[in-house]
């Protein structure tokens, strides 16, 4: 098997920055610190620096005395730290909120059609009534089969599993295999019908990490496993000379947006980079997203945030000069599986 070629301690130092710069972020309760606190989880455990557990838990321990937002399905995200919080310091008081996120998805989210979660922002209005947005695959539904699997509770994993059954359904091109940004069930169509960078990072990923904890004997393993093999290789293609993909995929004149291109190339290193094909992907990926990080931890060129936009253009003209939590985020969870997939 080729050694990926990368200098460790490069990585580990930039590992870290990031990690600084973020902490000097006033973050909210919200999705981008749900996804830079899950890349910060994932550098504790490529780096086992304890200073990050001790900057998570000062953190949260704060703003749980601050008093947390009303319950909405992006705001769930911020379950991910939680579950860690548990898992490494055993206070049941992580446990207990991260269950009332679950639940609330569970029981109280709005779903429509096979039980897709509506996506929801803020405090859970309904402003974009029976829409699927592929964001939620991360937000909510990698989170329900995280906490499923830990607790061993079937209902968590189940609807957890159905987040990628639907928005498979609903979002994933036949003809491309790539992920549309979302579905008007409503209108029944794929709104602006466009292949977002930073959208088929959240599908990539997150069938990446959820493929590995499903009995390959259960239906939802087949339908994983599968939907990622094909998503992967249509990427394949699309990544450009510098190693990033453009923020419209299939638009070669659109911008290479960062934040997008760590998570695809983070769900091709979870997935093994097992063909020549692949390895040659996470090379190119490293060599261009290395150069991304500044002297002072900030990811550069990262899309702000991104609804689905009425029309193509609209994602074109998206700005990509803010440093933003979730590109903090994606990078460190690249650069982390960097670390512990090719020590």
């Amino acid at each position: 098997m080729s050694t990926l070629e990368y200098n460790r301690e490069e990585v580990r130092e930039t590992i870290d920055r990031i990690v600084n710069r973020t902490f000097e972020m006033d973050l909210p309760w919200d999705w981008p610190t749900g996804v830079a606190f899950y890349g910060v989880c994932s550098a504790y455990y490529a780096l086992e620096d304890e200073r990050y557990l001790t900057l998570l838990k000062e953190w949260m321990d704060e703003y749980m005395a601050f008093g947390v937002p009303p319950m909405s399905v992006n705001i769930c995200s911020m379950g991910h730290t939680l579950l860690f919080l548990y898992r490494e310091t055993g206070e049941e008081k992580y446990l207990d909120l991260a269950k009332k996120k679950a639940d609330y998805l569970v029981h109280d989210a709005p779903k429509f059609a096979e039980g897709v979660l509506e996506h929801t922002v803020g405090g859970g209005q309904s402003i974009f009534p029976e829409q699927a947005w592929v964001d939620t695959l991360f937000m909510a539904g990698l989170f329900l089969v995280n906490i499923g699997t830990e607790l061993k509770n079937q209902e968590y994993l189940d609807v957890g599993l159905a987040q990628f059954s639907g928005h498979e359904k609903y979002l994933q091109d036949s003809e491309t295999q790539l992920y549309y940004h979302g579905w008007d069930n409503i209108e029944k169509n794929n709104m602006s019908q466009v292949f977002w960078a930073r959208g088929n990072a959240w599908a990539a990923y997150t069938m990446a990490a959820t493929k590995g904890k499903i009995d390959v004997k259960e239906p939802a393993f087949m339908s994983v496993n599968g939907s990622l093999r094909d998503l992967l290789s249509a990427l394949i293609p699309l990544q450009s000379e510098n190693g990033l993909w453009h923020t419209i995929l299939t638009d070669k004149d659109s911008y290479e947006e960062t934040s997008g291109s760590a998570g695809i190339a983070a769900a091709f290193v979870l997935s093994g980079a097992r063909t020549p094909k692949s390895f040659r992907v996470v090379q190119k990926a490293y060599d261009g997203l290395i150069k991304k990080v500044d002297d002072q931890g900030n990811v550069t060129d990262v899309s702000t945030g991104t609804a689905v936009m009425n029309t193509p253009e609209g994602y074109l003209k998206t700005s990509k000069k803010r440093i933003e939590g979730w590109g903090q985020g994606l990078a460190l969870i690249f650069f982390s599986h960097i670390l512990t997939r090719y020590p």
